[in-house]
């Protein structure tokens, strides 16, 4: 089993689709480096040489953000927005969509479960 970036990559699947459960690298980021190291995406990842593996890290540390250190750039990023107080900023305190997405019956994903609203009684 080979170890990639801190993640172990599943056995016995394709080496493109395998290298696609690294956080930050997807099927072209995948197919990319693979043509570049002239490695067959149809090659299983329990097959990898140790020669494969150990390209595949140097190119991931040479070229590519993954894992924990692109988990901690893209948290800095909202955390700047949020602090200079721009429009998508307070979206993301708030917790509501940032894109220009309506809200009257949508984005229950952003906004969680209906809470129920008790009215006044006559």
């Amino acid at each position: 089993m080979a170890r990639i970036a801190g993640i172990d990559l599943p056995r016995n699947k394709r080496i493109d689709i395998a290298l696609t459960y690294i956080y930050g690298i997807g099927k072209t980021r995948a197919s990319e480096m693979l043509a570049a190291l002239d490695i067959d995406p149809a090659t299983k990842s329990d097959d990898l040489s140790e020669k494969d593996v150990a390209g595949i890290r140097n190119y991931i540390d040479q070229n590519m953000t993954v894992e924990g250190d692109l988990r901690r750039e893209i948290n800095m990023n909202i955390r700047r927005l949020m602090d200079i107080a721009s429009y998508r900023g307070l979206r993301h305190r708030k917790g509501l969509p940032l894109r220009g997405q309506h809200t009257h019956n949508n984005s229950r994903t952003r906004k969680g479960p209906r809470r129920v609203v008790v009215g006044r009684r006559k």
